[in-house]
């Protein structure tokens, strides 16, 4: 339309009424849309990153042990809307994701669902001293969950293990895995997928007392 007032020109258009709010994330014309734009256009902030852990995250709910690729993983922008309907705290567990990514390269995808559902599972842990230990790694003690999982990151994002450096779902088994150490007070040196390890759920249980929840 801004193109039209440009040109000076009068164009003949099609308007269409009636048409269910429904359709519009399938609606294009010719380009497909993707879960970005659905997104966006629904005026929601950081949408690439918010489309990419929404799909993940409706994957670690219903394959999780799938590879996440192909075409048993497309997820339409319907469902991309329906899962944030669903979980509107994915939101804010982003921020903590995109914190997360700068400190040790995790992928934001990742992190962002990591953060979600661990603190979604457990309501009852403080997380400020897991995410400030994976995002800095100071005063950590060799064992640490969180700093394993940081060097983990750094190594694979630095290219000296041969894993794939962007595999979200990798990433977030690692994730999983440290934080159920950090959680149940375990120590944990190496962080390593056997070739058919499936992911790791939440730990229900917990070591952490309140004062080490803030420490």
């Amino acid at each position: 339309m801004a193109a039209i007032v440009k040109a000076g020109a009068t164009v003949q258009l099609t308007v269409t009424r009636g048409v269910p709010r429904t359709a519009f994330t399938v609606m294009d014309t010719g380009r497909k849309r993707t879960g970005r734009d659905a997104l966006a256009l629904a005026g929601e902030a950081n949408a690439t990153h918010l489309a990419a852990a929404l799909r993940g995250l409706h994957l670690y709910r219903t394959a999780p042990n799938s590879s996440w690729s192909g075409g048993s993983s497309v997820t339409s922008n319907d469902q991309l809307l329906d899962v944030l309907g669903k979980h509107p705290g994915v939101r804010d567990a982003l921020q903590h994701g995109i914190a997360l990514n700068r400190g040790c390269r995790i992928t934001v995808t990742a992190a962002t669902i990591g953060w979600y559902v661990t603190t979604e599972a457990r309501p009852d842990i403080d997380q400020s001293a897991w995410e400030e230990g994976v995002v800095t790694g100071a005063r950590l003690e060799p064992g640490d969950p969180r700093l394993t999982l940081r060097n983990t990151m750094l190594n694979l994002a630095l290219g000296n293990a041969h894993r794939r450096r962007d595999d979200s779902r990798e990433h977030l088994l690692y994730y999983l895995k440290a934080w159920n150490a950090w959680v149940e007070g375990r120590s944990i040196k190496l962080l390593r997928r056997s070739p058919n390890e499936t992911m790791p759920r939440v730990s229900s249980r917990s070591a952490l007392t309140s004062a080490d929840n803030s420490a």
